[in-house]
């Protein structure tokens, strides 16, 4: 017997929702997620707030589709960085990526994962705990990794792999902040390469 493939419900979506993502990443990574108006974000997508709602989902819902592809695009050398081979080169490699992200030409200074939503209101809740998560998520990805390194005798058995965990992303959270002031890179760099050499011996 023969069936007959259903058509698709409702029309194609008229517009690259990939696309439409990467602007309204770079919106909220710019203006925080209270600062970003829908009218901002529909205007920068190149879409109506019903297919915006339609493929997104509400703001909130767009802000941590937006965070993901940030995670997966500018912010990706922290996954790279973890698999150095030796403690110093992932400490390296984490903090040479984000002076690179938090001052690249053609994007916004600073980094959406710190900024995004460091002042929000009762608004701003949803999208601050969920910044928090990211973060402290980065975090425990940082302490497992030297916690091997101490465990393979690559750092000192007395190294607390939470504190320096702590240490590396409150260096590079800083960068973070000094780039959305307007610091140049070179000025930055010097911050990741004197934060280095304090780094504890094998």
């Amino acid at each position: 017997m023969e069936t007959r493939r259903k058509a698709p419900v409702g029309r194609p979506r008229g517009f690259d929702t990939d696309e439409a993502l990467e602007q309204a990443m770079r919106v909220f990574w710019e203006q925080g997620y209270e600062g970003a108006s829908l009218t901002d974000l529909t205007d920068a997508m190149g879409i109506t707030r019903t297919s915006m709602y339609a493929a997104f989902g509400n703001k909130e819902e767009l802000f941590r589709k937006a965070l993901e592809r940030y995670t997966e695009g500018p912010a990706s050398y922290g996954a790279r960085a973890l698999r150095e081979p030796t403690a110093r080169q992932v400490a390296a490699a984490f903090l040479n990526g984000s002076v690179r992200a938090t001052t690249r030409p053609g994007c916004p200074a600073g980094c959406l994962g710190v900024q995004g939503s460091l002042a929000a209101g009762e608004s701003g809740a949803g999208a601050r705990d969920t910044l928090t998560t990211w973060r402290d998520g980065h975090l425990a990805l940082l302490r497992d990794r030297f916690r091997q390194a101490v465990d393979e005798g690559d750092l000192p058995p007395d190294t607390d792999p939470g504190l320096l965990a702590r240490y590396l992303m409150t260096v590079a959270n800083g960068i973070a902040v000094q780039a959305a002031g307007g610091a140049p890179r070179d000025d930055l760099q010097q911050v990741a390469d004197m934060a280095l050499r304090s780094w504890p011996p094998a």
